[in-house]
């Protein structure tokens, strides 16, 4: 697993991941995605499951596979609690206090979290545009921060009809208030030369405000065979968001003076919404000795709007529209989905067969012009796995299913980013889904100290899902999503886990693969065949008692995309715990991105142009945190940054 700069997941390779809470969608990973994960405190997490090829009872979405994010959960008779106190440099200070009360047959619980993050970051450009026999040049270098005041709530009540029957009510509000600054500078050459030519000076301030509530009511009841249960639930996402943006702009000559172009203010008010009903229903049903059923269904409606507009000020005070950047986008989304699943063990052999069918209608409308883009269909994705227990603790799994990503909000939504006026970035509102077969074949050994396991794997996707980028003879360019052909992956993944000694534990993975994309569709250019490998380490020592030590190491080689290249990343994390108040308490210092490594590059070329661009989102972060647990038992140390997203 791992996250760019922007905070998007991927799983080997692929950032077309279904990120879930409690195994449902949740409104803090709903506008955003995954970056909006940041704000999750990792005082709230339980644990993270990753699932490569996830079997029907999960939604079909997500190519890449499914990171469910389990909260924690505490239902204990009497009081109990944890509490947490964060700084850290760049700015990070928060406080989180997850508190549980149980008597009898009611169970009362609230997690509320504060923080405030001042986050750095920085980028740059070099590009270079081809007319005829010029070459025009220019470089950028960006430098932004991000203030922000996050504050969550979590509250309910579980029933017990009796031990086997719980009905559980919450309510989670959410509110974010911040401010980001940058500054872009723009050096524009003379034709052919290197000569400075002109220096732009642009700035952007925006106040952004995101209050977002979600109501869920759910039921569990267990029977008295082990595993026979049914579960119910409904919830109501409610989020909105607005964003107000003030971009000046100022253009000189080499020498400081006025270059004569009139100094220009613009301002950008952005408003969305987004609106959520969800109701699922899972049945499990056990047969025989180790027969299992499965079956549910899920409804999803879902509507955003986006009420976009850009203005400038003349030269006597007065605002005025710039053309073809105002208008209100409204994305309506209805998804049904059934599905069944049949397993059973025979001896040495398991398998898992399950078939999930999804109906999915969306409509896209652009107010201003009344453009009306509708589309429907309706999809089976069957799933197959199977394990074979060797002798000497050794198992063989096979598996496939087949997976969707639908575009998504962001992706239709056609209005343009507009804090760097020469590098623009939207979606596509004529965007179709893309759908893959996974195939997956993997091996298991069990020993006492550990595990090591090792897969092999195929993907076949089509429409694949990329964003392209196109430039113009001015040098300015527009990104945006698009489908191509098709997409085939073929990869080998090691991992295992290890304890050298009682004091040393590792564990790690490393995966080798090739990605064919096919682009010929929209341009005969848009072609790449890479060969590329990821790899994941970490290390943990009990330095003496109570006390552990902990480094993880990512490296990402160097990968071909259908317009160019994207460079090597490596990164390295580390991590000091030390328990204290008689096991009560731990406090752990963390150093993450300790070298400032975790920079994004890459080489994007077409037939006029050829661009070199770095990203580095968060620069390195260093956080010190106080736990104390009140009639809790410590839960399971983990790695640094895990749950900071």
């Amino acid at each position: 697993m791992a996250v760019d700069g922007e905070g998007n997941v991927s799983l080997r390779g692929s950032n077309s991941v279904r990120i879930l809470i409690d195994g449902k969608p949740s409104g803090l990973v709903s506008l955003k995605g995954g970056a909006g994960l940041q704000q999750l405190q990792g005082s709230m997490v339980e644990r993270v499951e990753v699932i490569t090829n996830p079997s029907a009872r999960y939604e079909a979405e997500g190519m890449g596979g499914v990171i469910n994010i389990v909260l924690k959960k505490e239902r204990k008779e009497g009081f109990n609690g944890s509490f947490d106190v964060i700084t850290g440099n760049p700015a990070n200070f928060g406080a989180a206090a997850n508190v549980n009360y149980r008597r009898k047959n009611l169970n009362f619980f609230i997690n509320y979290t504060a923080s405030y993050r001042n986050t750095p970051g920085r980028s740059s450009l070099y590009q270079e545009v081809y007319s005829n026999d010029t070459t025009f040049a220019y470089s950028q270098n960006s430098t932004y921060k991000l203030k922000g005041q996050n504050n969550n709530a979590r509250a309910g009540i579980d029933y017990f009809f009796n031990p086997k029957s719980i009905l559980t009510a919450s309510y989670t509000w959410r509110l974010s208030k911040g401010k980001r600054f940058s500054d872009i500078q723009y050096l524009d050459y003379r034709p052919n030369t290197k000569i400075l030519q002109t220096i732009t000076n642009r700035t952007q301030d925006e106040t952004e405000t995101e209050p977002n509530s979600e109501y869920v009511v759910s039921y569990k009841k267990t029977f008295a065979r082990e595993g026979h249960e049914l579960t119910a639930d409904v919830r109501y996402l409610d989020n909105w968001e607005k964003s107000d943006q003030y971009f000046a702009q100022q253009i000189m000559l080499p020498d400081g003076t006025a270059s004569g172009t009139p100094n220009s203010l613009q301002r950008a008010i952005n408003d969305e919404t987004e609106k959520q009903l969800l109701v699922q229903v899972d049945y499990v049903r056990p047969f025989k000795k180790d027969g299992k059923l499965e079956g549910g269904l899920r409804s999803s409606t879902r509507n955003m709007t986006n009420d976009y507009t850009v203005t400038q000020q003349n030269a006597d005070g007065t605002w005025f529209q710039l053309p073809n950047l105002t208008n209100n986008f409204v994305y309506e989304e209805k998804i049904n989905a059934l599905y069944g699943i049949v397993g059973n063990k025979i001896r040495k052999f398991s398998y898992q067969l399950g078939l999930r069918a999804e109906w999915t209608a969306v409509t896209t409308t652009l107010k201003q012009t009344n453009d009306v883009n509708p589309r429907s269909y309706a999809n089976l994705f069957p799933s197959l796995h199977v394990t074979y227990d060797l002798p000497s603790q050794h198992a063989l799994q096979l598996s496939y299913s087949r997976r969707v990503r639908r575009p998504q909000y962001n992706d239709l939504s056609p209005f343009m980013t507009f804090s760097d006026n020469r590098n623009f970035f939207s979606g596509n509102p004529d965007l179709n889904p893309e759908f893959t077969n996974a195939f997956e074949l993997g091996h298991i050994k069990y020993v006492e100290k550990g595990s090591i396991s090792s897969s092999v794997y195929y993907r076949y996707t089509t429409g694949k899902i990329i964003r392209i980028r196109r430039v113009n003879d001015q040098g300015f360019s527009t990104t945006r999503p698009e489908n191509l052909a098709t997409e085939d992956s073929y990869g080998a993944e090691f991992a295992g886990s290890y304890a050298l000694y009682k004091w040393w534990k590792l564990d790690g993975s490393v995966n080798f693969f090739r990605a064919i994309t096919n682009g010929g569709n929209l341009d005969a250019s848009y072609q790449s065949d890479t060969y590329s490998w990821f790899t994941r380490m970490s290390s943990r020592f009990t330095i003496w008692r109570n006390t552990d030590f902990q480094m993880r190491g990512n490296y990402e080689a160097p990968q071909k995309t259908p317009q160019g290249t994207r460079q090597a990343i490596a990164t390295l994390d580390l991590s000091v715990s030390k328990d204290i108040l008689k096991n009560n308490g731990t406090l752990v210092l963390n150093v993450l991105d300790v070298f400032n490594s975790r920079r994004y590059r890459s080489i994007t070329e077409g037939t006029n142009f050829y661009t070199e661009s770095s990203s580095q989102g968060r620069l390195r972060q260093i956080n010190l945190t106080f736990n104390y647990r009140l009639h809790q038992a410590k839960k399971k140390q983990k790695e640094p940054g895990e749950g900071e997203f």
